[in-house]
């Protein structure tokens, strides 16, 4: 079963009537690793008035937790929370960091303003798909490798690496529903001489048309 993670942390900046807020997103396994990085994003804003959390953990996303820092009661950590479940993303964290600007922003104001920075800065993360795969390489002729990457590419198999020395290896990611009717397509297209040389269960996620090995 998929999920989604957060493969790149970014950062973001909003500013609201004079108050700046800062934003970091980043990937975190455990409650202790998501304190540490709080720890250390306070430590680098040690005279900002606010540095408020969010986080989810788990595959299934089963650990959460959030803090207004100071602010009105429920409008900054769950908020923050909110985009990130909203987003479907675990084993993140975000962090917000506000600067006081000196004019109020109301209970509304303070909900839109940390929910926008959070969105900040994943806009700037690279959030993946993780989804369960297969690597598969496969050894073949010169000829059989034109017959062989045409198919991949047409039917929007990503490849991960080719070698070329006196045979081709090419190594590619499926998914398990597609596995019988890769191996039916690699016989068929090269009449039974390519050669499986590995499967590999993974996890994989897809950055645009290029898929990456999580």
């Amino acid at each position: 079963m998929g999920f989604r993670i957060v493969y790149s942390g970014g950062e973001g900046l909003l500013e609201e009537k004079k108050s700046k807020f800062i934003s970091l997103i980043e990937p975190v396994t455990d409650p202790q690793q998501a304190m540490e990085i709080l720890a250390a994003r306070k430590k680098q804003y040690w005279d900002a008035r606010h540095n408020c959390f969010a986080y989810v953990i788990g595959d299934r996303g089963e650990i959460s937790r959030c803090s207004d820092d100071g602010e009105p009661s429920g409008t900054a950590g769950r908020p923050m929370l909110d985009v990130l479940t909203g987003e479907g993303i675990t084993n993140v964290l975000a962090v917000v960091t506000r600067y006081f600007g000196g004019v109020l922003l109301g209970t509304g104001g303070l909900v839109r303003a940390y929910s926008g920075a959070v969105r900040n800065a994943l806009e700037n993360s690279i959030v993946l798909e993780r989804t369960p795969g297969i690597l598969m390489k496969v050894q073949t002729d010169y000829g059989g490798y034109g017959r062989i990457r045409y198919q991949l590419d047409t039917g929007g198999i990503p490849v991960t690496d080719t070698s070329f020395t006196d045979n081709v290896e090419v190594s590619f990611i499926c998914t398990n529903p597609q596995l019988e009717g890769i191996r039916k397509m690699l016989m068929e297209t090269t009449g039974g001489t390519a050669g499986i040389l590995e499967e590999k269960d993974i996890f994989f996620g897809m950055d645009g048309s290029s898929a990456i090995i999580l």
